[in-house]
């Protein structure tokens, strides 16, 4: 930051620093390759803006993008506020976070240059590559070790920058690196000699060591050294010269070595951090599978409660769920209808003390994020507890609000099977109840509202202990039903299970879905294993958390996606393992919510049962060695100036019960800059088409439990072999921009 508001300083000084920071503001600019634009220069020069808490709470405050072109600072009235609390991180703005800060701007032109100003910046910090990315990570280290912002580094501050970067280095050893890069000999570092500092510390040894391999110890690789390295240790399918020459003109930095057509041990490392360097299948990153097939044959991202922020019974709604939701790729929603004030449907979780929100403010959220994600068709999970005045109402805003995107009528050529995504592109289904089958029914002329049975999870307040903490329920199993709101059903019409299909009797149309709660599906899995698979082959299936759950916590997704199950809905607002596995099972495909199932989930005659396996198709046992290397830059978790993580890894596999397993290395102790493991595990997998393998990283407590660093769930479909960077995963999905470990993996028959 330039200028210190309360910091005296002379007049030279000050213009030699606002003339460097006005050089490091237009190179990062440059960058950004945003030098000359009006937007970022009027964010760099800064404006008074309106803070807003609430209708009575509203101050005017300066706010300025830094010179760094990343990190925003606020004019703060609070006495005792530390400098570095007055930053933020652009990378901390998000469209679907739960904090927000609100601001007005003085005019509609200032407005816009901080919205697009700022719009432009998050689209190009996005596309840095890792070298930036790191170079931006010490960057903001430094500023918060720098404590008198004279841009140069005493022993003292190098000790808190150290810590900053979550690494305990043996005070001598630091001496005598710093000693080394004093080349000034002003026994302070700047420019040149923190960067050779930095250099000398992060020096990988085990990338030396793999590159020194792969070139045979020289001091480049040739095309061909490159191409036996992709071949033989990445096991790069498309491994050929044009391969290597392509990572050569991507990620090599020396003009010489590239005009040569040699790779440098920089450009190995920038290869090796990069998406194609990754542990998770560039290719899968876009959607790759055939999106023409039923919609039954795929498993589709879904959520339950969506409106809920945290728990079942007191916490808020919020429409901003939704969004967060939506952005996750999520593509079946829950609406839980009931009466509102002045004729307006609310949502909430019936008979608790949640809050509520319209049911028209939700969608007209649902139409502004639908396909933001993913082009494939949104699912709204209907829970309509409405009069039948209000169901009017609802299937007024349905219709008006989501336009041509609501789907109210059949395909052609799709009333007899379940259309497809790629069918279905843009448009938004209803799921509830309906009067009658897969066309309107009775016409113009037809009743008006007709009794149907209650909806099926409300229903169900199976728990005592659930009964007892909600507001009183009456006992209802028949609900009345308006027209308007039925037509709206298509091709997910709830009915309530009636058993499987047998020869001999009618089963359950194609059109019709059943939901199930997670104790009801594990006991069919367990009875008649194979039979669900089948139906799931034809029909939709939802699944819901059991009604003991009100603190939203998750039942893992693997048994119903092993048992064919689609639309296996869980609290998003939960992180934990299990929206780990759900997030790590949907990345996949493009992450566009949909993914299809394989071939022996499709198949009508299918024999599989996962909870009684016998040979079959899915039956392909698979060794997976994966060896964990090394960690680079993990974040500090606990807040604690002087505490340094003590990180393990975990690597667990989740599929069929019989490939479940875990194991993890020791402890590292205080270092969670670059600790160092070079520990191997070896699995089996005999069903490798539902596997997941998924990495945690955690700091070692030995009087408490772990705390959680970062994690990240990869498809075995979708895992690279050879050596990898895992990029690690926050609490919340969110990736870290620079943590990472370091693998090496192999699979064979």
């Amino acid at each position: 930051m330039p200028f210190l508001v309360g910091r005296s300083r002379s007049r030279s000084r000050e213009l030699y620093l606002q003339e460097q920071s006005l050089k490091v503001a237009a190179l990062n600019g440059q960058r950004l390759g945003l030098q000359d634009d009006e937007d970022l220069q009027a964010l760099l020069k800064g404006s008074q803006l309106l803070k807003v808490k609430s209708n009575s709470w509203r101050r005017e405050r300066f706010y300025k993008l830094q010179e760094d072109c990343k990190t925003i600072w606020q004019e703060s009235r609070k006495v005792m506020r530390s400098p570095e609390s007055q930053l933020f991180s652009i990378e901390d703005i998000q469209e679907d976070q739960r904090n927000t800060l609100d601001l007005i701007a003085p005019s509609p032109t200032d407005a816009q240059h901080w919205v697009q100003g700022l719009h432009k910046v998050i689209q190009h910090s996005g596309s840095m590559d890792q070298r930036q990315k790191l170079q931006h990570w010490i960057h903001s280290c430094l500023r918060k070790a720098d404590k008198n912002k004279d841009n140069k580094m005493s022993f003292k501050e190098l000790q808190n920058f150290l810590k900053e970067l979550n690494i305990q280095v043996d005070d001598s050893y630091a001496r005598k690196i710093f000693r080394e890069c004093d080349r000034s000999q002003t026994d302070s570092l700047e420019d040149e000699e923190i960067e050779a500092f930095y250099k000398t510390l992060t020096q990988r040894e085990e990338i030396d060591q793999t590159f020194a391999e792969a070139a045979n110890s020289g001091e480049t690789l040739s095309v061909d050294q490159l191409v036996m390295f992709l071949q033989h240790q990445q096991r790069e399918e498309a491994a050929g010269p044009a391969l290597a020459l392509s990572l050569i003109e991507r990620y090599e930095p020396s003009e010489s070595a590239k005009a040569q057509r040699q790779m440098t041990k920089d450009g190995f490392l920038m290869y090796l951090l990069s998406a194609d360097g990754s542990a998770f299948n560039l290719a899968h990153r876009r959607v790759y599978q055939d999106m023409g097939q039923p919609l039954s044959h795929y498993l589709v991202s879904s959520s339950h409660n969506t409106y809920l922020l945290e728990d079942q019974l007191t916490g808020p709604s919020s429409t901003e769920a939704y969004i967060r939701a939506l952005c996750k790729g999520c593509r079946c929603l829950e609406l839980d209808c009931w009466d509102g004030p002045n004729q307006e449907p609310i949502i909430y979780h019936g008979y608790t003390f949640t809050s509520k929100i319209l049911f028209c403010d939700v969608l007209r959220a649902i139409r502004d994020y639908a396909f933001k994600a993913s082009p494939y068709p949104v699912i709204l999970s209907l829970e309509n507890h409405c009069s039948l005045e209000q169901q009017r109402v609802m299937a007024r805003h349905l219709r008006t609000t989501l336009g041509p995107m609501l789907l109210d009528r059949p395909l052609d050529g799709a009333t007899t099977s379940l259309p497809s995504p790629e069918q279905l592109k843009g448009k938004i289904l209803v799921k509830g109840k309906k009067l009658g089958g897969l066309l309107p029914l009775g016409g113009e002329g037809g009743p008006e509202a007709t009794v149907v049975s209650d909806e099926d999870e409300a229903a169900e307040m199976e728990d005592e202990a659930v009964r007892s903490r909600v507001q009183h329920k009456p006992k209802e199993d028949k609900h009345r039903l308006v027209k308007e709101l039925s037509d709206m059903v298509i091709y997910c019409k709830s009915v309530h299970f009636r058993g499987f299909s047998s020869p001999g009797t009618p089963g359950q149309a194609f059109y019709e879905i059943v939901s199930f709660s997670e104790n009801r599906v594990l006991r069919l899995l367990q009875e008649s294993g194979n039979s669900l698979v089948r139906h799931n082959v034809t029909h939709l299936s939802r699944i819901y958390p059991a009604g003991w759950r009100t603190d939203s916590s998750n039942y893992s997704p693997m048994e119903m996606w092993n048992g064919g199950c689609q639309i296996v809905a869980l609290n998003f607002q939960t992180p934990g393992a299990e929206m780990d596995v759900y997030q790590g099972r949907f990345q996949d495909n493009g992450a566009c919510g949909y993914v299809l199932k394989p071939a022996f989930l499709r198949d009508p005659n299918s024999t599989f049962n996962s909870r009684a396996l016998a040979q079959g198709p899915w039956w392909t046992p698979k060794r997976l060695s994966v060896r964990v290397i090394s960690g680079q830059q993990l974040p500090k978790v606990n807040k604690n100036k002087n505490s340094i993580v003590d990180p393990k890894v975990t690597v667990e596999i989740h599929g069929v019960g019989r490939d479940m397993a875990s194991r993890h290395t020791a402890v590292i102790t205080n270092n969670g800059f670059n600790p160092l493991w070079d520990t191997e595990f070896e699995f089996e997998v005999v069903v490798p088409e539902l596997a997941l393998v998924r990495f945690v990283v955690e700091d070692y407590d030995a009087s408490s439990k772990n705390d959680f660093i970062g994690q990240s769930t990869i498809p075995l479909n979708s895992l690279k072999q050879g050596y990898r960077h895992v990029h690690l995963l926050s609490k919340n999905g969110d990736q870290y921009p620079s943590a990472t470990l370091f693998v090496k993996v192999s699979l064979q028959d």
